[in-house]
């Protein structure tokens, strides 16, 4: 609990120091003048933004059509995700991505620490932390492979989403995973955020 706390106080205190800045109307880096434009790049066509415009939401809105099962899944997991998130899942030079505990509470909070006692702290994965299976799709389908965000075409992206949840115990090893079943599954965290509408 003590590393996230002081995690927020880092991230706050930047935050601060950034808004001073901005509202200050400095536009120096390390006391060097910064132009306002640097003289290259263009706007993107609409045509560019169309194509990177893809979002996801709760209710699987804007899931595209394809499928995969944990099976299709588990070959592309371990070509493009495992040398980072590890074999199967628990995590190597990236945060895990497979573990349940704590089943009875979210991984942070009163709850939390009470049934955490004296044991380490546990990471937040898409078995005890993650409120809706589409975000999961959605996340992947724009940010991975890290080396190649938004390679993946829906079929693999969905077999890779179908084998996390297969792994956390979320979805049995045969379930098809697509834009009608994934917005089905019942994630265990759903519960524990409080919607924002914006």
């Amino acid at each position: 609990m003590v590393r996230r706390h002081q995690t927020i106080a880092v991230v706050s205190a930047a935050a601060v120091v950034i808004a001073a800045a901005a509202a200050s109307g400095q536009t120096q880096t390390a006391g060097v003048d910064q132009p306002d434009q640097f003289g290259f790049g263009r706007p993107a066509t609409h045509a560019e933004i169309e194509a990177w415009d893809s979002d996801v939401r709760p209710d699987g809105h804007g899931l595209p059509a394809g499928q995969g099962t944990a099976a299709s899944g588990a070959a592309i997991y371990l070509q493009l995700c495992a040398s980072c998130h590890g074999r199967e899942g628990m995590g190597a030079t990236a945060a895990p991505l497979v573990g349940a505990a704590p089943e009875s509470t979210p991984p942070f909070g009163p709850r939390y620490e009470a049934w955490r006692g004296d044991r380490p702290d546990v990471p937040f994965t898409v078995g005890n932390y993650w409120p809706f299976a589409t975000t999961l799709f959605d996340y992947i389908n724009r940010a991975m492979p890290s080396g190649a965000p938004g390679s993946l075409d829906a079929d693999q992206v969905y077999g890779v989403v179908a084998w996390l949840l297969a792994k956390n115990g979320l979805v049995a090893d045969d379930a098809v995973m697509n834009a009608e079943t994934l917005p089905e599954v019942e994630m265990p965290a759903r519960g524990i955020f409080t919607p924002v509408e914006r």
